[in-house]
């Protein structure tokens, strides 16, 4: 008895289904690797790990898919990082009875609110093919978490609670900033 007929599309299936996961991943690592060499503050390691793990961008088979979704992806850090702030102003705790950290605190939410809508909009040019006008917002947005940061800094021994969050979210805008210059130059 020959081999069945359907068995044989389920073979094919297959072997498509891997050779597209391995393409965008090496579409993925070629792009970390052209976006490093453009941003020295891009990390390569970071670039890699955090695009490999989304799905979406597994898919990916133009600079513009992909720019597209690292936006939406530092949209969402940024949106889970202005939940966090919610958090701790809500929360009674050390960081948020110091009257100054909690005005720092405030002002990371509005910047992180500031920096979403400016990424929305960046993403809304890439769409349009305006990528000029992208980078002009991404660096806007990318402007938040060094100046959250360095409001907890302007006070002797006041520590930042968002250190950690702020340096993903800079690498993000890093990476969005890295991929919307490298369609600037196409």
């Amino acid at each position: 008895m020959g081999f069945p007929f359907s068995s044989l599309y389920i073979v094919m299936f297959i072997f498509s289904s891997l050779q597209n996961c391995s393409l965008g991943s090496n579409f993925i690592q070629q792009s970390c690797k052209k976006a490093v060499k453009t941003d020295p503050n891009l990390r390569y390691d970071f670039c890699i790990t955090t695009l490999e793990a989304n799905p979406k961008t597994r898919k990916a088979k133009h600079l513009e898919e992909l720019a597209i979704i690292s936006i939406e992806l530092t949209i969402s850090n940024a949106t889970e990082i202005a939940s966090n702030i919610s958090n701790l102003l809500r929360q009674k705790t050390e960081v948020v009875i110091d009257p100054y950290a909690k005005g720092c605190l405030k002002d990371c939410s509005e910047l992180y609110s500031d920096a979403i809508s400016a990424l929305r909009d960046a993403k809304l040019d890439i769409e349009s093919n305006d990528f000029e006008k992208a980078n002009v917002d991404i660096s806007s947005a990318m402007d938040a978490s060094s100046t959250c940061e360095d409001g907890f800094k302007e006070k002797k021994g006041e520590v930042s609670p968002l250190t950690k969050e702020n340096s993903v979210f800079f690498q993000w805008t890093v990476i969005s900033l890295a991929f919307t210059n490298m369609l600037v130059q196409q």
